[in-house]
């Protein structure tokens, strides 16, 4: 009887152990390879991903895109011998696959091999030039090694054949400031009222600025004529990098001419690079014409496709009451990272506008007013830059008295 019992045990476990092996069996490479991107990405359980694209390899030796996967797996899991192992067996049988030559490079950027980084690159560009993430990788690549003209050929090729890619429009933008240490400015602005003065307001500046290794200096004098008086102001601007994540403004400012400029200003601000392409930003100004006036700024900002968006606020606090002032600014990319349109539309007074920051200090006006500038940006020969702006300021600048006011600007900047 025990006997007979043990036959039909050993028969039922050798009857479910066939079954098993039948199921598995029945199970395809791409139900396994399914499921262990569920298991990476739903539930970030990769060692069980890992699993299970080995058995995928197991019935699928030569599927590219599964072994390519469990490189990925590898890289993640930070065992980059296994990755390089993966990648390279792909790319001996398929020296083409632009996914494998992606993944190896990718892994020898992050692991700081950014020459060997680039060789697996250029490989994979040789089957396919206008692949834009092998195109982005090799920007990222030549900016990190410093070789900046290059990576600004790459990085412009990128966004000819994706305009919408935000994060080539964001590192466009550090390379092109990287690319050249040295640049120079100039900017007039003519300012026309119809009623709260006489005559037009004229406002000229010229910069400097130095990119070092913390970050870029700015040095600027600018001219004024308000009131029929001119003077002179001397700027300095630092834009230090604090990481990858956040960068610090920290401006300072004097003039002799008060009342033609503030007898001083200063500003911070902390900027913070955040994920999904949103930046924000908070900080103060401070602005003195006899007496004090600190002013508080927070701001957030958005990529999307070839557009840039900011929203930004100025708090004044007094003693009765907080003053505050709002403006949204859109950009449309219609190029590189200095060819775009913008568009500012705005209330009250803000401390960064050199146009009319004066009237801040200014008890004698209501500083209650509604804005709208146009602007343009353009560059040529990719170190020179162009642009203009429009603006018009609809403003009460006494008790129930509005006046409008038209400014007028062009500047032009050069790299070097």
């Amino acid at each position: 009887m025990m006997r007979l019992r043990f036959l039909l045990s050993l028969i039922c476990l050798l009857f479910s152990f066939g079954l098993s092996q039948a199921q598995e069996q029945n199970v395809s490479s791409d139900d396994l390879f399914t499921t262990a991107r569920k298991a990476a990405f739903d539930q970030k359980d990769y060692p069980t991903a890992i699993s299970l694209s080995k058995q995928a390899l197991a019935k699928s030796p030569d599927y590219a895109d599964i072994r390519i996967f469990l490189g990925r797996l590898y890289t993640w899991t930070k065992q980059p011998d296994s990755a390089r192992q993966a990648f390279n067996l792909v790319l001996s049988k398929q020296p083409d696959n632009a996914d494998a030559a992606l993944a190896l490079g990718s892994l020898e950027f992050w692991e700081d091999n950014s020459e060997k980084a680039l060789e697996h690159v250029n490989s994979g560009l040789k089957y396919h030039s206008d692949a834009k993430d092998l195109l982005l990788l090799k920007a990222k690549i030549l900016n990190d090694l410093k070789r900046w003209p290059e990576a600004n050929i790459e990085i412009e090729k990128v966004i000819k054949v994706d305009p919408n890619m935000t994060e080539a429009r964001t590192l466009a933008a550090r390379i092109r400031e990287n690319s050249a240490k040295n640049k120079i400015g100039v900017s007039y602005d003519f300012i026309h009222f119809d009623k709260q003065f006489d005559d037009p307001w004229h406002l000229l500046s010229v910069d400097y600025s130095r990119q070092t290794k913390i970050g870029s200096i700015i040095g600027r004098v600018n001219y004024g004529n308000r009131f029929n008086t001119s003077g002179l102001q001397f700027e300095v601007d630092a834009y230090p990098r604090i990481s990858n994540t956040f960068q610090a403004y920290i401006s300072g400012g004097y003039s002799n001419d008060v009342g033609v400029f503030p007898h001083y200003r200063a500003g911070f601000s902390l900027y913070a690079n955040l994920p999904a392409s949103f930046e924000a930003e908070a900080g103060f100004r401070y602005l003195t014409f006899g007496e004090s006036t600190w002013i508080y700024t927070a701001s957030v900002g958005k990529y999307y496709k070839s557009f840039w968006f900011n929203f930004r606020t100025f708090l004044t606090p007094s003693s009765d009451a907080v003053s505050q002032s709002f403006a949204l600014t859109t950009r449309y990319y219609y190029g590189g990272a200095d060819d775009y349109f913008s568009l500012r539309l705005g209330t009250g007074l803000s401390p960064d506008d050199p146009q009319n920051n004066i009237l801040i200090g200014n008890s004698n006006y209501k500083l209650r007013s509604n804005n709208a500038t146009l602007g343009y940006r353009k560059a040529f020969k990719s170190l020179n830059i162009l642009f203009v702006n429009m603006g018009i300021d609809n403003q009460e600048y006494k008790l129930n008295t509005k006046g409008t006011q038209i400014d007028l600007g062009i500047g032009y900047i050069r790299r070097f």
